[in-house]
């Protein structure tokens, strides 16, 4: 086929329009809310699950959690926090270790496969999916994604809220100040928190590019992947801006077939490496907010499902370009990156380059 069809251009003309969610506007500014007692942040997470009720579900669920065994998970916390002699780099192991493993248990190209055969459509393997009209793949596709990973993710922020913020729960559950939690304890919380979304971001796109017919444990996908996960935690122009220019130069590289010889294990370990940092320093400040005396628990439950539906939502539409670009290469002289609003200020939100770091870690230079 050489044109799209009529729902395909749809598809087309919508990813175009694409600005993504305002993830931003849950958190804006976040530092400087905290510093001001960030009365108003806690009232906009709380405004943002009442319109949620998925999330409000989750943030319960994960405040229940710990309430039940809120001594238990303090001194756990200090003991391991007393066990680490250097947090950071036990920290950021503990994020390459998620990042490589890149969270992909239960997810099988060969279950994706069978679930388009059930629907007659003639593919015998992953990437005879990439020969779909996208009116098959939508019509496979679903919207579990968007759902059940920011629902987890809420979960977790719920926790690290109560945690982090010492709220009244925590206190009532475990016999009172004596169990407040001590510095340590509140670092595990952040760097556990960290870890477990950036296992389910990478997870959440992983899923995404099974549904398209890639295969996440690629290497080269492993940089698509990250590439994705960046945008989907970008907040300012100029961050959102960059991330979204290595998706388009990622995807180019791919579609035109170029060797990826270079691209072995130890470079992509690298970039792992590399990147699993700067997300943490990126996350930790977008997510401060969970500091805040008990409305940290909504405000860490809000965040982090906003943060995983804007992946989700950017995984979509990423691997939807990449999809039709793939089997209509002149639709990538129409396509025009857009602006995107500038809902922080650009210090707030450093810029990441997954490109920079292949470059660097002595992988191929695509800029």
């Amino acid at each position: 086929m050489t044109e799209p069809s009529g729902y395909e251009l749809n598809a087309w003309r919508d990813i175009q329009r694409f600005k993504g969610r305002p993830l931003s506007r849950v958190i804006s500014n976040a530092g400087d809310q905290v510093a001001h007692g960030a009365a108003e942040l806690g009232k906009r997470a709380t405004q943002y699950l009442e319109n949620r009720p998925g999330a409000q579900a989750a943030v319960s669920r994960g405040q229940e959690f710990v309430a039940k065994g809120a001594h238990a998970i303090s001194n756990g916390a200090r003991k391991a926090a007393d066990a680490l002699p250097d947090w950071s780099g036990a920290a950021l192991g503990s994020m390459r270790k998620t990042v490589g493993r890149v969270s992909r248990v239960g997810l099988s190209p060969k279950h994706v496969v069978a679930k388009h055969q059930k629907r007659g459509h003639d593919v015998a393997s992953l990437s005879d999916l990439r020969r779909l009209d996208l009116e098959q793949i939508d019509a496979v596709r679903g919207r579990g994604a968007s759902l059940y990973y920011p629902a987890f993710a809420a979960a977790s922020g719920a926790v690290a809220g109560l945690v982090i913020s010492g709220g009244e729960i925590l206190g009532v559950a475990s016999a009172g100040a004596a169990a407040a939690p001590s510095g340590a304890a509140i670092a595990g919380a952040f760097v556990g928190d960290t870890a477990f979304v950036l296992g389910l971001a990478s997870r959440s796109v992983g899923h995404v590019a099974l549904l398209y017919g890639y295969d996440p444990e690629e290497p080269a996908e492993k940089l698509f992947v990250m590439s994705v996960v960046n945008a989907g935690t970008a907040m300012s122009a100029s961050a959102k801006t960059a991330a979204m220019a290595d998706i388009s130069r990622l995807t180019q590289a791919l579609v035109r077939g170029k060797a990826w010889a270079i691209l072995d294990k130890s470079v992509v370990a690298q970039v792992y490496k590399q990147f699993s940092k700067a997300f943490g320093a990126r996350f930790n400040k977008q997510s401060l907010g969970k500091v805040v005396p008990a409305a940290g628990i909504a405000i860490g439950g809000a965040f982090n499902w906003a943060t995983l539906e804007s992946i989700v939502d950017v995984a979509d539409m990423a691997y939807r370009r990449r999809f039709l670009i793939e089997k209509y290469p002149h639709l990538a002289d129409e396509d025009t990156p857009g602006s995107f609003p500038d809902d922080v200020p650009d210090d707030f939100d450093e810029e990441i380059s997954v490109l920079d770091e292949l470059a660097e870690a002595g992988g191929p230079d695509l800029h």
